[in-house]
Order: C-alpha cells, then sequence, then structure tokens
C-alpha cells in the first residue's frame, strides 16, 4: 500500500497564496494517477485536480485558472500551487489516487492539511 502524508496548509489572506505537497511512502507513485480533494465542515468531499501517470492534468471548475497540480517523481511527492485564493477554498485538503474516468478517490485517506482563506 501507499502511505500519503499532507503539508503545506495555513492561514492566508483571500488573494494569497499557498504550496500544498503530498508526500508518498512505502510505494512510488509515478505509475499512478493523483489527485488531490477537499473537504469543508458539514460539506461532501469533492474533487480538486487531478494528474495522471503520464502528466495530463485537470481541475474542477472552481479552481481552474488558479490552482495547478504537479509532481515530483524523484522525491516521491505531489503537490498542489493554490494562487487568488478566496474564503470559499477554505477546506481540509487531501490526496489520494484516483479513477481518471470518474475522478473519484481509490486508497485510504491520508490525515489532510487545513486551508483557511480569510476575507
Amino acid at each position: 500500500q501507499v502511505q500519503l502524508v499532507e503539508s503545506g496548509g495555513g492561514l492566508v489572506q483571500a488573494g494569497g497564496s499557498l504550496r500544498l505537497s503530498c508526500a508518498a511512502s512505502g510505494r512510488t507513485f509515478s505509475s499512478y494517477s493523483m489527485g488531490w480533494f477537499r473537504q469543508a465542515p458539514g460539506k461532501e468531499r469533492d474533487f480538486v485536480a487531478a494528474l495522471s501517470w503520464s502528466g495530463r492534468t485537470y481541475y474542477s471548475d472552481s479552481v481552474k485558472g488558479r490552482f495547478t497540480i504537479s509532481r515530483d517523481n524523484a522525491k516521491n511527492t505531489l503537490y498542489l500551487q493554490m494562487n487568488v485564493l478566496k474564503p470559499e477554498d477554505t477546506a481540509v485538503y487531501y490526496c489520494n489516487t484516483v479513477h481518471l474516468s470518474t475522478m473519484s478517490p481509490v486508497g485510504s485517506w491520508g490525515q489532510g492539511t487545513q486551508v483557511t482563506v480569510s476575507s
């Protein structure tokens, strides 16, 4: 199994930026499609962005043009660069392997990292 640890969250003002990291251990994920999901209090966990093993990127409409997903295979780490953050981006962010056909998670969830955007 692949163990995932998210980090990089914090408190930021609207319009600011954060870069989230997802470090994998146990096995490399260079051959897997990976993605980011987020969950706000009282809401469902939603898809944010995905990156196929071949480098194709996918984004939810709410973050297109603001967020960028990337990876460093040598470091076995997935990233999410978040720019022009909005209060509605406030949530706990999680990474996971994904089915690209449905943008649904496949593996077990990590602890997530909290992102709070103040207005």
